[in-house]
């Protein structure tokens, strides 16, 4: 299949709705059929204002970033991107082009699924 790889960067106290925005954007992808999502905390890194932030046991509790992923269809990128759209949702991502499938599939899986091309 053929698709993009998503990733939104937002921070890890950002709040959408009264949730955790990474977890606002995990459950919006479930919620429009997208097969999955992942967050990672960032260890360390910098935006556009270029203040470092590291990720330590004690210091800057909070102020770090969460990467949330999804390697999407067209169809389903457009979906979400609309939906942050009209949430009015201010959030960096990027966008990759991307080949994905299953390796040896079972009987659930969709043709379109299986990685052949």
């Amino acid at each position: 299949m053929h698709g993009s790889f998503l990733r939104f960067y937002v921070g890890e106290n950002e709040h959408h709705r009264g949730v955790l925005l990474w977890e606002w954007l995990l459950d919006q992808g479930n919620r429009l059929g997208i097969r999955g999502g992942s967050a990672f905390r960032a260890i360390g890194g910098f935006g556009r204002r270029h203040t470092v932030h590291e990720d330590h046991f004690f210091e800057l509790a909070g102020s770090g970033s969460i990467e949330v992923e999804f390697v999407v269809t067209a169809e389903e990128e457009q979906g979400l991107l609309d939906l942050i759209r009209r949430e009015k949702v201010r959030i960096f991502f990027t966008r990759i082009p991307a080949r994905f499938g299953i390796i040896n599939p079972d009987a659930k899986d969709l043709p379109s699924q299986r990685g052949d091309d």
